[in-house]
């Protein structure tokens, strides 16, 4: 099945704590701009982008000198409304997607239904080290919270295990990336939207 052209999306959203733009395309090659001022999380976006095949534009002005929760909740925001946009009435959609992720000694689950119904289910160790000087470790469940809320779509994420906290990050945003490159595939098979609903 041929793409739809329309895959496409672009967000902007401003608030008093953060401006985020969001430009993406569904059906892309991996290549990516990003500029959130937070240099881990750039890695993670650019990380996902590459391994969803999705072209990925996202710039962020947010209160860093605050704290970095507002600017990486915000763009999970941003990110899953794009989602949201370039799918549309997801005809054709396979709507399922699952990866499963090693990084060096650590090991991660992720599946995602894009199913019009959020929730997410999210394990990790707990108290994991903070990352570099800056990134908190509980911000990747921040941000996959605020991605299912507004993309609209229940997803399942477990460390299954690992010990360092750069692998266990990186396993994750690879894994969804992976994940929802199978759930964004179109199947010729499906007929319509794919669910007995008829609307997800």
């Amino acid at each position: 099945m041929t793409p739809p052209m329309s895959r496409r999306a672009k967000i902007d959203r401003q608030t008093s704590e953060t401006k985020i733009a969001v430009e993406l395309t569904i059906d892309g090659r991996g290549a990516s701009t990003i500029a959130t001022k937070i240099p881990f999380f750039d890695h993670m976006l650019t990380l996902f982008a590459r391994h969803s095949l999705c072209d990925l534009t996202v710039r962020a002005d947010g209160d860093i000198e605050v704290d970095l929760h507002h600017t990486v909740e915000d763009t999970g925001i941003a990110l899953g409304q794009a989602f949201t946009q370039a799918l549309g009435d997801k005809r054709g959609l396979r709507r399922y997607g699952h990866a499963y992720l090693p990084m060096d000694e650590t090991l991660a689950r992720v599946v995602v239904d894009f199913s019009g119904r959020p929730f997410l289910e999210y394990r990790a160790p707990a108290g994991v080290a903070t990352i570099g000087t800056a990134f908190s470790f509980t911000l990747i469940e921040e941000f996959l919270r605020a991605f299912s809320v507004h993309a609209g779509i229940n997803l399942h994420v477990e460390i299954l295990y690992g010990r360092d906290a750069h692998h266990m990050a990186e396993a994750v945003f690879k894994g969804l990336a992976k994940a929802v490159d199978a759930a964004c595939q179109l199947d010729p098979r499906v007929e319509g939207v794919p669910s007995t609903k008829g609307s997800l």
